[in-house]
């Protein structure tokens, strides 16, 4: 059974205990997103408003400058975890039945690193910003090694958004498209299977990136099938956000972050870490 954190410090390289889901536990999360949605849309819907108006303003500014576009979208996209944190505060104050509001979202990314700084040789300190980092470091990764497979392999040179349409996506034997996709799935699991519950617990639980991350990888290994249909779920929404002219953005943002908070909740069982509050 769980113990008292304080009574019987719990090791810095020991993880939290992981559950096993049904296959279709991942459509649940997304149900309840939606409640929380529906409780708290003001706060919800301005936090995909942000996101939306933020990746208007790249495409505007990188305009026919297809890889600023292609790498900045990337590298923000991939950064999401880090940007729905005060999604995950809010679904857990609605979980605890506490107060929502503008106060709650500032509190949450003004005192949330100052709760961390009291762990053994600082290792939560400042854990958001170091997490964004390495994720910022995957996603400029993927871009350079995507860019350098396109000029190789593309028979003409890709500028603009147009030129990727209609010479990789489009092409008629579909090849380097394929290999693309391929690659992109191939650099982007190891991402996913490093955040899927990696943000909501660095808020909740006093704990390191490194004990944050394992504990991430451990959900994959433990789910794989239930993990792969949240992977896919994910996708598909986000390229449905995009798609819409970024217009779609404006929930699907809210509903993967709070859906992400109630994946952490089903998934980890960390009772035996103390909480950040605490």
């Amino acid at each position: 059974m769980p113990h008292s954190p304080r009574a019987n410090p719990v090791s810095p390289l020991s993880l939290p205990q992981v559950r096993t889901i049904g296959l279709l536990r991942p459509l649940a999360w997304l149900g309840q997103a939606l409640r929380d949605i529906a409780r708290a849309p003001l706060l919800s819907l301005a936090h995909g408003l942000f996101l939306a108006l933020l990746g208007a303003a790249i495409v505007a500014l990188g305009h026919n400058r297809f890889w600023f576009v292609a790498g900045t979208l990337s590298g923000f996209l991939i950064v999401g975890p880090v940007v729905a944190t005060s999604l995950y505060a809010i679904s857990r104050a609605l979980e605890r039945g506490e107060r929502v509001g503008l106060g709650l979202v500032w509190q949450t990314w003004v005192r949330w690193q100052r709760n961390h700084a009291g762990q053994v040789q600082h290792q939560g300190y400042w854990s958001l910003v170091r997490f964004g980092l390495l994720l910022s470091l995957a996603a400029t990764g993927w871009v350079a090694i995507s860019a350098s497979l396109i000029y190789t392999l593309s028979p003409v040179r890709i500028e603009t958004p147009m030129d990727f349409l209609r010479h990789v996506v489009l092409e008629r034997d579909g090849a380097l498209f394929a290999i693309w996709l391929a690659l992109g799935s191939f650099l982007a699991a190891p991402i996913f299977a490093s955040s899927v519950v990696a943000m909501p617990l660095l808020l909740d639980r006093r704990i390191s990136v490194r004990q944050a991350v394992l504990t991430s990888w451990a959900v994959v290994l433990a789910n794989p099938v239930p993990m792969a249909l949240w992977a896919a779920l994910i996708v598909m929404l986000t390229l449905l956000g995009l798609g819409s002219l970024l217009i779609g953005l404006v929930v699907v943002m809210p509903l993967l972050g709070h859906a992400s908070w109630h994946a952490y909740r089903d998934l980890v069982d960390a009772s035996g870490f103390a909480s950040v509050d605490a």
